[in-house]
């Protein structure tokens, strides 16, 4: 169970980290600043950030998440 628990916290450490460097940049997490994510397939065009209402910000994706 030791192992679980490792791969766990890193997992959760690694996703603060980045939640971290997002919110300093001020970008959304979920598009990464963009405003829109991008499909699985190529035959589609990409879609406005649910999270961020297509504005990139952070603070939008935050007010989204709250």
């Amino acid at each position: 169970m030791g192992l679980l628990q490792s791969f766990s916290n890193w997992r959760n450490e690694r996703h603060e980290k980045f939640l971290n460097e997002m919110e300093e940049s001020g970008k959304c997490p979920d598009c990464r600043g963009r405003g829109f994510t991008l499909p699985y397939s190529a035959y589609v065009a990409g879609y406005e950030c649910p999270s961020c209402n297509g504005s990139g910000l952070f603070s939008d994706w935050e007010a989204f998440n709250d």
